[in-house]
């Protein structure tokens, strides 16, 4: 009997499923062996090798794998309980209890008959409000019609994870624990420990994963309006990031963007918007910056000139680096020459902060009154004390840094929403500075991709001055029904104006 084309297309579409689903147990099956085989290494480093890797190392390149699998598209994903066999443990009966029951109402919706219950569904879920864990019943009764007999049941709220037992409280304290307050998961797994609820590290870390793969839009929409600005900071930082199977670390980079209009009174909310990166080539920032028309305050990292090459993106150089130089000198070696630098250079600072707040306007016309003077003297000044001194010490080398700048920065005197410096860029900077020396490094490309969006999220909230653990419950509890064309809605300045 020949086979028509309609069996062979179902046969070749059962094929493809089969085939969907053992590559994804393999890859399971690869990250147990990774894990298994990293573990082995460190045992046997921790007990045979007195300078080697320690197993707190491990732990924390593990939880960054982990976290990378998590963001991976749900396709890429093995089916739900297939993960290392795990079987979800009961929660613990000492957490206090929340019911909510949904009912579709009294009356059925097809013939208006009276509703009579035959049963019930309920989902538990393990969440977590400020200082203490919680688990919610979401009770729905299944109610038939008595006169059609017709089943009904109100649907089950979207969640966060779909079939998942964590709720968006829960998950938001795990974030910001992370990439806030700096705990790695292994810890807060201990931490949760010691209240009776036994969450395995490897949980968290596909929480982790799921939860920023789910909230990647949300930086998205930040990124879009960073880089609407008129004038924007930038800035990297290196970071760690682990070569598997080598044991050893290349740099990768952390990228920043912001957008902080308040010195010049504009209306548009302060943002800053990261991204991860596995090297430090001029490609990054290109790509990252595709579509910016504006200033960009930044270091003189050469790997920018590629942008202003182009003429859409105009370089601001930074004073607090010239000051910088000054001051590392002054301090090794007492410098008298270094130490004027430094007083002329906070005559500058000094007009800054009475012009801060004001408009541009009148920013301009009091930085071409006071502040020009001074920054054409500190410039001839510097040309002056060049020729004076020896050109080998690190003195001459502050001048000639300083010579080299200040031309790419005097565009701040003309343009009221430029700033003297890039400190905006340098503030977002330190929570990546301080989680590095708790996390010490990325364990994978696909987990510092989902640190740059948890820190996206973190400091735009914080630079709001909205709680981002509130935000981020209230995000994640309504961003799996959230239209995509609707996302800046959920943008934390609009999230402090609703709940202001």
């Amino acid at each position: 009997m020949e086979t028509s084309a309609t069996e062979i297309e179902e046969l070749r579409a059962e094929l493809a499923a089969r085939v969907d689903h053992y590559e994804a147990e393999l890859k399971t099956r690869d990250l147990l062996i990774e894990k298994l085989k990293h573990q082995l290494a460190g045992l046997r480093r921790d007990r045979f090798g007195p300078t080697s890797e320690t197993l707190d190392q491990l732990h924390l390149r593990l939880e960054d794998q982990e976290i990378a699998v998590g963001a991976a598209k749900p396709e890429a994903r093995a089916p739900t309980g297939a993960k290392d066999g795990a079987k979800r443990r009961p929660l613990p009966d000492h957490l206090p209890r929340a019911e909510r029951v949904l009912t579709p109402g009294e009356t059925c919706g097809e013939c208006g008959g009276v509703l009579r219950a035959i049963g019930e569904d309920v989902t538990v879920e393990l969440d977590y409000v400020p200082g203490r864990f919680v688990v919610n019943r979401i009770v729905r009764p299944r109610l038939a019609c008595r006169c059609c007999e017709r089943i009904t049941q109100a649907p089950l709220p979207a969640r966060p994870i779909e079939r998942g037992r964590p709720g968006p409280g829960l998950l938001a304290h795990v974030v910001v624990s992370k990439y806030a307050d700096h705990l790695p998961l292994y810890r807060q797994s201990r931490i949760f420990e010691r209240e009776g609820v036994d969450l395995d590290r490897s949980t968290l870390a596909d929480w982790v994963g799921r939860s920023t793969a789910l909230l990647d839009p949300l930086a998205a929409a930040i990124g879009r309006h960073v880089r609407a600005g008129a004038a924007i900071h930038a800035d990297d930082t290196p970071l760690k990031l682990l070569a598997p199977g080598t044991g050893k670390a290349r740099t990768a980079r952390v990228w920043v963007y912001a957008r902080d209009e308040r010195p010049w009174g504009g209306e548009a909310a302060p943002a800053a918007w990261y991204r991860f990166s596995i090297d430090r080539k001029a490609a990054h920032p290109v790509d990252h910056l595709d579509g910016f028309r504006g200033w960009m305050h930044a270091d003189g990292y050469a790997g920018f000139n590629d942008l202003y090459r182009k003429g859409a993106i105009r370089e601001v150089a930074c004073m607090a680096h010239v000051r910088r130089k000054f001051v590392d000198v002054h301090q090794s070696q007492g410098s008298t020459t270094a130490e004027d630098a430094i007083r002329r250079i906070a005559g500058l600072y000094a007009v800054e902060r009475r012009a801060r707040g004001s408009p541009p306007d009148e920013r301009v016309r009091l930085r071409q009154a006071e502040a020009a003077p001074m920054f054409d003297g500190l410039e001839a000044w510097l040309h002056a004390q060049l020729g004076r001194i020896s050109g080998k010490t690190p003195l001459a080398g502050a001048i000639r840094y300083a010579l080299a700048r200040m031309p790419r920065l005097r565009p701040y005197l003309d343009d009221g929403r430029l700033e003297l410096d890039n400190n905006a860029a340098e503030r977002a900077m330190r929570g990546v500075a301080v989680g590095r020396k708790n996390w010490l490094f990325a364990g994978s490309e696909g987990g510092g991709k989902a640190a740059a969006i948890a820190f996206t999220l973190i400091e735009t909230a914080k630079l709001n001055g909205v709680d981002p653990q509130a935000w981020l419950t209230d995000v994640l509890r309504r961003i799996a029904e959230h239209k995509i064309n609707r996302i800046d809605e959920l943008l934390p300045w609009r999230y402090a104006a609703e709940t202001a």
